[in-house]
């Protein structure tokens, strides 16, 4: 995953089993503050999963990124290539090391195991990971290995080229004795995060003895894997693994493309993936699509991400790949960590380099969404920049008072028809229009900081007419999307959008998902329906 992000929203995978058992991820243990508002994903929620501090070792390929920025002034006498005159050196940790870099940030009691050389890189690695609080004990420093560094040269804001160097080969030597230390490394923790990116250090030997030592884990260590391949893992069984869409493409044996259809087709694929990872669940990240959930049973889920323009973003992959395991790890559900994941995710595709996002940043952004209704200027203003971008605009509207399925669902089809969606709400008077004096049960900042909260909502604004036709005049989205047992023809808004050239689609219409029947069962002291057998 690069400059674009791996949120709530969509119809959530059952989370009520136990923890690792089949079928399905875990029932919360955490303590009732917690669960009382896990689903909206509160700001106090990160430092909230701090506190539990599981105990997680990151194993695996470890890297050291180098930033280099200067000016170009000149071209090469000797070649077509422009001079870059290096004003700035930044190093960071990358890989397996990033994603541990990521956990302590998060709260995580991290621990690492691999191998690195004695060279600068190496010891510059050692350096940051210390400095960050993780324990280096296991891993292993060896002469003849050569720390794999990815260095990006840039100017002006755009990286112009990246050179890699590493080991051709690991040292025998160094496998056998990394080989020796899995027991230790792994034994009495939390969570085992496996990041097998090909360099060789997680080779058969390694491997083997990784799936023997972790195959007699207890119930509660997770294991993700998280590898260009995961399919050498799939004996393990592990808990999660997180393929990007390329490595799922391959696992697939198809070509994916780049558009947002991806997402359908990797869900088409479902029984496929869950077969050659042998996981209980497969997350695919796809980029500035977001991500899908595949649980072994239940239903998919989909986050959206918050794309960045930022052109020197790197490691959102490992952003999310920490935090959904530290969610997991203090035993959040499978459907809210991996919303909370991409809000981490959105999180460091704003920022330059390979960074991280920790318990303050992300407690932030989460806070962020807690009153954002735009103006309709403002919004206005959004838009024409997302235009610009070639990116498409998707407007509804409704009350949207007591969030359920039947929402979820409906504005996770909406987002699926363009690039950016806006949901409109009936401001209160307007609902008490529409619905009565009793209405709304919730206000409109409430409704709103819902809302938003949805990871398939980009824009929330609140109007106060009748329709929302003055809005769509002004905002003039490209398509105007509307749930129910509608036509086109039904809706007065039509001939507004269509005077303009936008489309009306008319979404799937959930007849028994009912706000007002939801409510009345509330006021009679009703629980939920029961299911007739």
């Amino acid at each position: 995953m690069t400059a674009t992000a791996p949120g709530t929203g969509g119809a959530a995978g059952d989370d009520s089993t136990t923890k690792h058992s089949e079928p399905v991820l875990s029932e919360p243990v955490l303590p009732e503050p917690v669960l009382s508002e896990q689903r909206g994903l509160a700001a106090w929620l990160p430092r909230r999963l701090a506190e539990e501090a599981p105990a997680i070792t990151v194993v695996g390929d470890f890297m050291l990124d180098g930033w280099w920025s200067g000016t170009i002034d000149r071209m090469c006498r000797e070649a077509p290539a422009p001079v870059v005159d290096i004003a700035r050196r930044d190093f960071a940790p990358g890989g397996a090391a990033n994603t541990a870099m990521n956990l302590a940030a998060l709260g995580a009691r991290v621990s690492v195991a691999g191998i690195v050389g004695t060279d600068d890189a190496g010891t510059e690695l050692r350096r940051q990971l210390d400095a960050a609080g993780v324990d280096t004990a296991l891993l292993a420093e060896h002469p003849d290995m050569v720390t794999t560094t990815k260095i990006r040269i840039s100017s002006g804001g755009q990286v112009l080229l990246r050179f890699d160097d590493s080991a051709a080969t690991v040292p025998a030597e160094a496998l056998a004795a990394f080989e020796a230390a899995v027991p230790a490394a792994v034994g009495q923790q939390n969570a085992v995060v496996i990041c097998d990116y090909g360099t060789g250090v997680l080779a058969e030997p390694v491997r083997n003895r990784l799936i023997e030592t972790l195959a007699r884990r207890g119930e509660d260590t997770l294991v993700v894997v998280d590898a260009h391949d995961p399919r050498p893992w799939a004996a393990l069984a592990p808990d999660l693994v997180t393929p990007n869409a390329q490595e799922a493409a391959r696992m697939l044996d198809l070509r994916l493309g780049n558009g947002p259809e991806r997402a359908a087709v990797v869900t088409q694929h479902s029984s496929e993936l869950l077969q050659a990872t042998g996981a209980r669940a497969v997350v695919v990240t796809l980029d500035r699509d977001g991500t899908v959930l595949i649980p072994s049973a239940g239903n998919p889920h989909r986050t959206w991400a918050r794309p960045a323009t930022e052109k020197q973003a790197s490691g959102a992959g490992d952003t999310f790949v920490a935090a959904l395991t530290l969610a997991r790890a203090a035993s959040l559900p499978l459907t809210a960590s991996l919303d909370l994941a991409q809000a981490a995710a959105d999180v460091v595709v704003h920022l330059p380099g390979t960074s991280v996002c920790g318990t303050d940043e992300l407690g932030r952004y989460l806070e962020s969404f807690a009153d954002t209704a735009l103006a309709a200027d403002e919004l206005e203003r959004h838009i024409r920049a997302h235009r610009s971008d070639g990116q498409r605009v998707v407007l509804t509207n409704g009350c949207f008072d007591v969030l359920h399925r039947g929402h979820t669902r409906y504005l996770n089809q909406a987002k699926q028809l363009g690039d950016i969606l806006v949901v409109a709400l009936n401001s209160d008077d307007s609902v008490r229009k529409l619905k009565g004096p009793d209405r709304p049960i919730n206000s409109v900042a409430d409704r709103a900081a819902v809302i938003a909260a949805l990871s398939c909502v980009d824009y929330v604004t609140v109007f106060d007419t009748a329709t929302p036709i003055p809005l769509i005049e002004q905002l003039r989205p490209e398509i105007y999307a509307k749930g129910g047992d509608y036509t086109p023809e039904m809706l007065a808004e039509t001939e507004a959008v269509e005077a303009y050239g936008g489309t009306v689609t008319i979404l799937d219409y959930v007849a028994e998902r009912s706000t007002t029947a939801m409510v009345q069962r509330i006021r009679n002291g009703q629980g939920a329906p029961v299911p007739e057998a």
